[in-house]
């Protein structure tokens, strides 16, 4: 590699370093906002009494606990893109910040579903909730595409199996939230289930994606 190609290739790892860095404090603001929500019970001496208070916040804990496995997962994903993805558009930069937008926002349905669960008002809370999460998968998926359509902004060192493989691994996503939004209307109980099962399958390695990432070395 020439002394004009190693320029370049620093010039864009800082381009897209700008970008993760940045993401990376919003994903972090978000998944510590979510803590915010679990009130530890005052004015109480019966360990029993305790007891009873804490289980009474357990929509608060899944509530929790599936969102920040949920936005988890997301910014490990969005760190495997980013060692891809090595150049940077306009359009690059609006796509992450629709997503970033839906990261932040994440903290208000879970809030609310973990407020309104058992109550009047949840069927709209949950439906809230699902379709924060099928919003932030399809702002996922676009900025995916939109980087490797062409391979316009991908690594040279990223093949077609590689770039297949991401692809068709993210294109589910969308059409399961769309599928819990759904279920929402129906059942808060079940699209809550199916959403925290859905962030522990997201949670799996994808080892046929993982084995040909490339490095930023």
């Amino acid at each position: 590699m020439n002394r004009d190609s190693q320029t370049e290739l620093q010039r864009e790892e800082r381009e897209t370093g700008r970008i993760e860095a940045f993401s990376d404090g919003v994903f972090a603001i978000a998944i510590t906002l979510l803590v915010l929500d679990l009130k530890v019970p005052r004015a109480i001496r019966e360990p029993a009494t305790l007891a009873r208070s804490l289980f009474t916040q357990w929509p608060t804990f899944a509530a929790y606990l599936t969102s920040f496995i949920t936005i988890g997962i997301m910014w490990i994903n969005h760190h495997q893109l980013f060692t891809v993805i090595r150049r940077v558009d306009h359009m690059l930069l609006i796509l992450n910040l629709l997503l970033l937008l839906m990261i932040t926002f994440i903290p208000f349905p879970t809030s609310l579903l973990a407020e309104y669960f058992g109550h009047s008002g949840e069927f709209l809370a949950a439906q809230l909730y699902a379709a924060t999460f099928f919003f932030a998968s399809v702002f996922f998926n676009l900025l995916w595409r939109h980087a490797s359509h062409g391979h316009r902004l991908l690594s040279h060192q990223a093949d077609q199996e590689l770039v297949r493989g991401i692809s068709k691994s993210y294109a589910f996503g969308p059409i399961f939230y769309l599928i819990i939004l759904a279920v929402s209307f129906w059942s808060v109980e079940i699209s809550v289930i199916m959403s925290f099962a859905l962030a522990l399958f997201f949670a799996l390695p994808k080892r046929a994606v993982v084995r040909h990432l490339p490095t930023k070395s």
